[in-house]
């Protein structure tokens, strides 16, 4: 289990950095000046510098990829119910996305920005969650109809 943690850290740090770039070409896009805006301006001018701010962020994308990749073997542990494993799983992840989101000024610095970042992220989380129940029931289902049939032929 601990190789597959690493294995898992090690494959989502540039998963986190890739998709914090595509996320910052995707707001560069929506903002539609001809700029690319790698980060938030407030992370800029509080590092000194649009490249120390890129290097900050780099390095959180990273953290956070490595975070959530490694986090998701709990869902693999299977003597643990559903709840005890998205319970879990969600609590790691807020660990996780919270300092960073503080720390790159992904959020507003206040109360508001708090509780709206966290709305946001739960609302995602539970839509995240809820679609791949589906995903799984419908397969659970599927195997379960094909396991039916088989015995039926037998």
């Amino acid at each position: 289990m601990k190789d597959k943690v690493i294995k898992r850290g090690l494959v989502g740090a540039p998963l986190g950095v890739t998709i914090s770039l595509l996320i910052a070409l995707v707001i560069s896009a929506v903002i539609g000046d001809g700029n690319f805006h790698p980060v938030a301006a407030e992370l800029a001018d509080g590092a000194g510098s649009e490249l120390n701010a890129v290097i900050i962020q780099t390095v959180l994308s990273g953290l956070m990829g490595a975070g959530y990749a490694m986090a998701s073997v709990i869902w693999e542990i299977d003597s643990w119910s559903l709840a005890k494993q998205s319970g879990l799983y969600f609590a790691i992840t807020c660990v996780l996305m919270f300092p960073v989101a503080y720390c790159a000024n992904w959020m507003e610095h206040s109360l508001a920005g708090f509780l709206t970042y966290a709305g946001i992220y739960v609302g995602i989380f539970v839509i995240v969650w809820l679609t791949q129940y589906c995903i799984w029931r419908k397969k659970i289902d599927e195997l379960n109809a094909q396991v039916s049939n088989k015995a039926i032929t037998d």
